[in-house]
């Protein structure tokens, strides 16, 4: 039996990366899952991989996210678990004094609005069922000032993080978890496109992680599903850190320190 048997996950952003990772994982844990992204071209590929659905998706549109989750419930009978996933960081977000406006709120509303769609969204089905686990992605950077300057990004984050802090104290009594998984740096495509855009850029980020890598897309799917079990059923409105130390290091080790 995997930890999540007979549960309905739906996941936006599912398509690539921690995402997609995490659908898989969820499959395997023994979860039925619902995908939305825009990718209409690989998602209905990957839904029939997983023995899932696919939605494509605008995750700003309030329309269509109050339709993905209504298929889940038609399809599938529950809301369990809403992984509410979906973000960009776009080379136009940049520091305060080169971000212009429609930049900053194409960010928040992909970001942070869409969040709060999907959680408006998922809420009275588990609400209805007097269950639920939401996990909402933040960043490290909602807890930390970041020296490579994603301005509209971080405040996204920190949003999203706060968000799910009211949304978990306010929702604790009616058996609805909701959490902030913080990733740090991730092997995801959205990283990688970073460093061939801007190598010295991505390079940063590298130096300053203590573990010395950054995560792969399954170490953050193997968070998503743990906050998503029972196993985390005293878990709730609070920052999840996956970041390989990066929050909480005032410098990274050398080798020489171990000698």
């Amino acid at each position: 039996m995997g930890k999540l048997d007979g549960k309905v996950g739906v996941i936006t952003g599912g398509c690539s990366g921690i995402g997609l990772a995490t659908a898989r994982k969820f499959v395997a844990e023994g979860a039925e899952v619902v995908i939305g992204d825009v990718d209409a071209k690989n998602g209905p590929r990957i839904a029939e991989e997983l023995g899932g659905a696919f939605v494509q998706v605008d995750v700003t549109d309030a329309e269509q996210v109050d339709a993905m989750f209504a298929l889940a419930k038609q399809r599938f009978g529950a809301v369990d678990i809403a992984f509410n996933n979906a973000g960009i960081s776009p080379a136009d977000d940049d520091s305060i004094l080169k971000t212009g406006i429609e930049a900053w709120d194409r960010v928040q509303k992909v970001n942070l609005t869409s969040v709060y769609l999907c959680c408006k969204a998922a809420l009275p089905y588990m609400l209805e069922q007097g269950s639920g686990s939401i996990i909402n992605t933040a960043s490290f950077v909602a807890l930390m000032g970041a020296a490579t300057s994603q301005i509209s990004y971080t405040a996204s984050k920190g949003g999203v993080l706060a968000l799910t802090r009211e949304l978990g104290v306010q929702f604790a009594g009616k058996g609805i978890r909701v959490n902030a998984l913080c990733p740090g740096p991730v092997n995801t495509p959205l990283l990688r496109e970073l460093f061939a855009k801007d190598p010295e850029r991505a390079a940063r980020r590298l130096v300053h992680i203590p573990m010395g890598r950054f995560a792969e897309p399954e170490e953050l799917a193997n968070a998503v599903a743990f906050l998503a079990s029972d196993e985390a059923s005293f878990i709730t409105a609070t920052e999840f850190l996956v970041d390989g130390g990066l929050t909480h290091a005032y410098v990274t080790p050398l080798e020489s320190d171990f000698a």
